[in-house]
């Protein structure tokens, strides 16, 4: 189970890093690694689901106007009170 739990994080820390725009690199990639060492593999899994939505999606989510199924998750909060 270690093991996957690390292959997960490598997947979601490398997601998050090339998204396509900088600006949303820069932004997942650091709200990615303050909180990748803390979670439990239930929220791995739900980052997982959240750092592969697209950008316009997400930015929705941090702006809480999202009506995605993430809307109301103690992740998503933490993502939506992220500040660089």
């Amino acid at each position: 189970m270690s093991q996957n739990k690390e292959d997960l994080k490598n997947k979601i820390i490398y997601r998050a890093s090339y998204r396509g725009s900088k600006e949303m690199d820069i932004l997942v990639t650091s709200f990615v690694k303050s909180i990748i060492n803390e979670i439990d593999i239930n929220q791995l899994k739900e980052l997982d689901s959240l750092v592969n939505l697209d950008d316009e999606n997400l930015i929705s989510i941090k702006k809480n106007e999202s009506k995605l199924k993430f809307r109301n998750t103690k992740l998503v909060k933490k993502f939506q009170d992220f500040q660089l």
